[in-house]
């Protein structure tokens, strides 16, 4: 094993590659400091892939009077709209009313302060159904016949996170994936940062003058590693389970639903990839390892029975095609029930000894640009302003084109490569955006894309996502940068899987 020790002194230094982390990343690079980012696995491999793959305010949390988050996230989503046109799209959400839970006036009232309190411009407002003859009723069982239609927006989780990544390396930021965090210390004022990268084993020594820990899940495991072992150990994070399953899709329009339930849980159900059915989430305790979660037999059955419930077509376990679970690195507020608990973010800053160390509890993926505006603010009190806030009007790599005009774009690009069906083309737009010509490169047939690899994943992609967004393995290809893992078979997988190893190892 060998060790370094750079030279190099980062203004910068992220633990987790997180949303937040890829957010905090992006912001600081883009104002001019040394961004050192560090993740231990692949980018988004954590909690960040494993949402429910919304940009919303949080309808149920007004319940719980968490008004203020609920206002920023309405806020942000018509600002991460315009970012990441492709990523993220907006979608129409159907609540059905259910006799004996929440009553309708409440409903109604909750949606309109929905509408209002965070300043939506263009997505439209709330309406109310009759489901009766509503097309939206028809998927439902017959004793729904109220219901209100309100506005969110849909969003491909992991390319959010990957693409916040590329934008920062871009800003000469350094993105660091499968690289773990040893130790760090505090060395006259300066971070000292022991990293090993876990494919080589080879380690060395960063040097940063501020330590940010956004390491999700593993948040307080990392904070205590920095407590002199005299101290108390902290414990900040409450761990909570969501976990989500896909089904064939169980109705043909474009959008979505949201169930309440006896227990004030709510369950979404939601078009996904086009051939299926996202159902989520769940809200559970958790105090097992962040690493090794999974969808529990309770779960499920909850999942398939609120469903069921809403849906005409009953929804069985045997129907499930793909379960996914994360944990929710919530701070911990002391609720009693899970459901109950914050989900706004906490950053505490500590400056002992001298070079601060900001830790970062909780957070949603819809707030995640203003966490990290907010995150790099109170950083800068301590190592100095370099740049001015420029997130909020700026696109990320892919997006610089404007809402509305996806299927402009789609249409070109289905110019540019006539060989392609608009299928494909769409599939990829949805993914790269304005970058999917940088993908496909100047390719004028399919013969020049390489192998096939199933449900029209070729070579040139793979090679793309290898070389120029840190993907190293299978999963990190199928399930995370494209998604593709629903729909390639088992001898393409193994295909894929060696040509993805003799890729890398040759790189």
């Amino acid at each position: 094993m060998s060790k370094k020790i750079t030279k190099k002194i980062y203004d910068i230094f992220i633990i987790g590659g997180g949303v937040n982390g890829a957010g905090i990343a992006r912001d600081a690079a883009g104002r001019g400091h040394l961004v050192y980012l560090a993740e231990m696995n692949d980018l988004a491999s954590g909690t960040s892939s494993a949402a429910t793959k919304l940009i919303h305010g949080g309808l149920r949390y007004l319940e719980h009077y968490e008004f203020s988050l609920v206002r920023e996230a309405l806020k942000e989503r018509e600002v991460l709209w315009a970012m990441a046109p492709f990523i993220i799209k907006p979608m129409r959400f159907i609540l059905p009313y259910e006799k004996n839970l929440r009553p309708k006036w409440f409903l109604r009232l909750g949606l309109f302060l929905y509408d209002y309190i965070g300043g939506r411009k263009k997505l439209p407002p709330t309406k109310t159904l009759n489901l009766t003859k509503d097309p939206a009723g028809k998927p439902l069982r017959a004793n729904s016949k109220t219901g209100f239609e309100y506005s969110d927006c849909f969003v491909d989780d992991a390319r959010l996170v990957i693409l916040n990544a590329k934008d920062a390396a871009n800003k000469n930021a350094s993105i660091n994936t499968r690289t773990k965090v040893i130790s760090a210390l505090q060395t006259d004022g300066v971070w000292e940062i022991k990293v090993k990268n876990l494919i080589t084993n080879k380690t060395k020594t960063i040097k940063a003058k501020s330590l940010i820990n956004a390491a999700g899940p593993w948040t307080d495991i990392v904070s205590n590693s920095f407590i002199d072992e005299s101290k108390d150990k902290v414990k900040n994070i409450r761990l909570v389970k969501g976990s989500h399953i896909v089904v064939n899709k169980l109705y043909n329009h474009d959008k979505c639903y949201i169930f309440q339930n006896a227990d004030n849980r709510i369950v979404f159900a939601i078009p996904y990839q086009e051939n299926f059915t996202l159902i989520g989430t769940t809200d559970v305790d958790y105090d097992g390892n962040p690493s090794n979660v999974s969808i529990s037999s309770d779960e499920l059955n909850y999942l398939c029975n609120v469903t069921s419930h809403y849906f005409r077509q009953k929804v069985e376990r045997s129907d499930v095609v793909w379960a996914y679970s994360g944990v929710r690195p919530l701070y911990d507020d002391g609720a009693d029930e899970a459901q109950e608990a914050t989900r706004d973010y906490v950053l505490k800053l500590e400056t002992d000894g001298g070079a601060p160390l900001l830790n970062i509890f909780g957070g949603k993926l819809t707030t995640y640009r203003h966490l990290a505006e907010e995150a790099i603010e109170q950083i800068e009190t301590i190592i100095g302003q370099k740049g001015e806030k420029w997130t909020a009007n700026s696109s990320l790599p892919g997006g610089d084109f404007a809402i509305g005009g996806f299927d402009t774009l789609v249409d070109r690009l289905k110019k540019q490569y006539p060989f392609m069906a608009h299928s494909q083309i769409k599939r990829m737009v949805r993914l790269y955006g304005t970058l999917t010509s940088d993908v496909l490169g100047d390719a004028k047939s399919f013969v020049d894309l390489g192998e096939n690899f199933g449900a029209n994943l070729s070579v040139k992609e793979v090679d793309y996502l290898i070389e120029n967004e840190w993907a190293m393995t299978l999963e990190d290809i199928l399930w995370r940068r494209t998604k593709l893992g629903l729909f390639i078979s088992d001898r393409d997988s193994k295909a894929l899987d060696k040509y993805i190893s003799e890729k890398t190892k040759s790189s």
